[in-house]
């Protein structure tokens, strides 16, 4: 199935893993709120390209078996789909996250926080709140 790329959306008690991105010309939205992903390498399946970009970007081996996918419209390059994963992260993953040198920061964002958020990726709102349901 040919699709762009793949996202992660990883929660851990109503928060959910971002990082800042680069802040420089030619940059899709720069100094933005971002999921940990991007995109599709050679022939890599959607969660084959997810657990590259998780590693690349924090250094974490995730399991694929606790992730649930969902493709959506490419924002990117339409009319190519792309993936959002989503699933949990353990503090113990969360204390081993080393992160990559792509983006300024990385935080545990509250998920109300990143969707009220003037600078999170405009449409990874609609993903998230498609994919990730409100907390009880």
């Amino acid at each position: 199935m040919e699709f762009h790329g793949a996202k992660l959306l990883l929660t851990h008690a109503g928060r959910m893993l971002t990082y800042l991105r680069d802040d420089r010309a030619g940059l899709p939205f720069p100094a933005h709120w971002d999921l940990p992903g991007g995109g599709r390498e050679g022939t890599e399946t959607p969660m084959a390209c997810a657990l590259r970009e998780m590693h690349e970007e924090f250094g974490l081996h995730l399991p694929p078996d606790g992730l649930t996918g969902r493709a959506f419209p490419s924002h990117a390059a339409p009319p190519m789909m792309s993936w959002l994963f989503t699933g949990t992260l353990t503090k113990a993953q969360i204390a081993a996250i080393r992160f990559g040198d792509e983006g300024q920061e990385w935080r545990m964002m509250p998920v109300a926080d990143y969707l009220a958020h003037p600078r999170a990726v405009p449409h990874f709102r609609d993903w998230i709140r498609a994919s990730w349901p409100a907390p009880t």
